[in-house]
């Protein structure tokens, strides 16, 4: 069962990974350019709403796709492995419908000039990290830092 969450999960990081890179090249500021500029912010909305756009397509098929399978089989272990694969499918698309309230949260932050800045601190959290996790809140001295007092909590 671990397994399956951890392979979902990356499976999910990936498509996720994939779809930023494959549709945008990597934003390249101009030399004096000032930090969440105009050009920045509208690379960036461009992306999150892609991402938003190709998510609810996702969750639009994977609905129809239940539907159209929904087959009653005489075989338990069949009906088993129905009912397994429909859970995963619906977990995926309740942390693709997660992802997408987060998405449309940060297109309130580029809407409010508050994108780009770390929540904690204050600080630029960078292009280079906006690049990979367009949805960040937190520069990445404060991520490593929650992610180390979460696990000093777990032990």
């Amino acid at each position: 069962m671990i397994f399956n969450r951890l392979l979902v999960y990356q499976v999910l990081k990936t498509m996720a990974e994939e779809l930023l890179h494959k549709h945008f090249a990597p934003y390249e500021p101009k030399d004096g350019e000032d930090y969440m500029s105009a050009k920045q912010l509208a690379h960036f909305r461009k992306i999150l709403e892609s991402l938003k756009k190709e998510l609810s397509e996702d969750i639009d098929r994977t609905v129809h796709t239940m539907q159209d399978e929904a087959t009653v089989f005489a075989d338990p272990n069949d009906r088993a492995s129905q009912e397994t694969d429909m859970a995963i499918e619906l977990r995926n698309r309740d942390r693709e419908r997660k992802l997408i309230k987060k998405i449309d949260e940060t297109l309130g932050r580029i809407n409010g000039d508050d994108y780009g800045f770390c929540d904690k601190c204050g600080v630029e959290i960078g292009i280079k990290r906006l690049e990979a996790r367009p949805t960040a809140t937190l520069c990445i001295d404060c991520k490593t830092l929650d992610e180390l007092k979460e696990k000093q909590m777990a032990k």
